[in-house]
């Protein structure tokens, strides 16, 4: 049983223990009463996220007591701060397994210390490896997928722990991907995703070739026979004229564009290490809006950081009214340990930060409500992804997932809504 918090990178990284673990002859419960191993894979983006792992890591006392022979498991980005280990060392020893993101691959013989070890045993790897291809994946569903181009971030953005995490920012060759890609395609997936902390860096780390990067790949991969190709995450400063060019290009290429800002003010995002000022990611969205005039953009937000005054703030509500976001994920400002922002002084008071939130939400909502308006009366293509308590949940080409009732035999399919 693997339990996961966080991205789609995590989930990713779900799937590939899966397949490890099915190779090695477990099966998949949703029951942690039938588990004999439960990883929990962690998200150390935000302090409540470590807050929902730790107070989960505690329920499991009972059931580890219960069951001697449980193997529990702790991976992903929370097993690669020394601050975690220590306090999972110190408090959670029903615990008797750590590592982190860079060995997964390692998950067998890790598997079999801990089965025969009296000791809790850790393994994370501080720098990051070759990446290792051709690993066993559990794929979580049979019309979408996630595929990895690359790993790791080299931006370190003030606030971010990414880049400690997950490591240097490292791409998969071309060519594994697209041979990837087209045996998804043979399979019959309808929709995949290319999944990166910033794939707009992809490419600038592979000497043997030359100016290939993201706009190279995508119009390669545009040409397989998968009807929905999307991409996740961007980084402004990396979003470039030839990617741009790329996306015009239609076809297959899903009209839709994460392109997180943090903050609409200059100044925070000099302090945030951002490297693009409001100014310059304007000009980016404008220059995506005129080339692919439908697209439709969602971004992410960060309200409540460091120093940031109520005009800074108002800043940020300015330029999502100028953008009209279609959708985004806003959030209070958390510091991270470890990281350059956690020196600063968090000097908002929290009800400061909880009213800025809330004045976002509602002008995002608004925006929102007027994205999804325009399709009204419209009939549009949506991807039937699978069944939620009766209802089926979809995808149309943009951003958000859809709910609503449909006959059995249409399920998981493209269909017109």
């Amino acid at each position: 049983m693997i339990e996961t918090y966080g991205c789609q990178m995590n989930e990713h990284d779900t799937e590939v223990m899966a397949g490890i673990l099915e190779k090695m002859g477990y099966h998949e419960t949703d029951d942690p009463k039938l588990a004999d191993v439960i990883l929990i894979n962690t998200c150390a983006i935000r302090e409540n996220a470590e807050n929902k792992v730790f107070g989960h890591i505690g329920t499991l006392k009972t059931l580890k007591l219960e069951k001697p022979g449980l193997i529990l498991g702790v991976c992903g980005c929370m097993a690669q701060e020394e601050v975690v280990v220590n306090k999972i060392l110190a408090k959670h020893p029903q615990v008797d397994l750590i590592f982190g993101t860079h060995n997964i691959h390692r998950l067998p013989q890790l598997l079999k210390e801990a089965l025969f070890s009296k000791e809790m045993v850790v393994e994370v790897w501080s720098k990051e490896g070759d990446i290792v291809e051709n690993l066993p994946q559990s794929r979580r569903g049979h019309f979408q997928a996630w595929v990895n181009i690359m790993y790791g971030c080299d931006k370190f953005c003030t606030y971010c722990i990414v880049p400690y995490t997950r490591g240097k920012e490292r791409s998969r060759h071309p060519e594994e991907i697209v041979q990837e890609v087209r045996e998804l395609a043979r399979q019959g997936y309808k929709e995949i995703t290319l999944l990166g902390q910033n794939v707009n860096a992809y490419g600038k780390d592979l000497p043997d070739l030359e100016n290939y990067g993201l706009g190279n790949l995508m119009d390669e991969i545009r040409q397989i026979g998968i009807p929905r190709v999307r991409f996740t995450t961007s980084h402004p400063k990396d979003f470039d004229d030839h990617l741009i060019e790329v996306l015009a290009k239609g076809g297959n290429l899903c009209e839709h564009i994460h392109l997180p800002v943090q903050s609409g003010s200059s100044d925070i995002l000099k302090i945030m290490g951002r490297g693009y000022t409001r100014e310059r990611y304007l000009e980016l969205f404008h220059k995506i809006k005129d080339a692919v005039p439908n697209a439709s953009f969602t971004t992410d937000i960060i309200v409540g950081f460091p120093n940031e005054t109520d005009e800074q703030f108002e800043e940020t509500l300015s330029l999502v009214r100028e953008c009209e976001f279609d959708g985004g994920f806003t959030f209070i400002y958390s510091p991270r340990a470890g990281t350059p922002a956690a020196r600063m002084k968090d000097n908002i008071p929290m009800d400061v930060k909880k009213e800025r939130l809330q004045r976002l939400n509602k002008l995002m909502d608004e925006f929102s409500a007027k994205s999804n308006a325009k399709y009204q009366d419209r009939t549009v293509e949506v991807l039937v992804e699978g069944e939620v308590a009766k209802i089926l949940k979809c995808f149309p080409v943009i951003h958000e997932p859809i709910r609503w009732s449909i006959s059995e035999d249409r399920n998981r399919s493209l269909v017109n809504w």
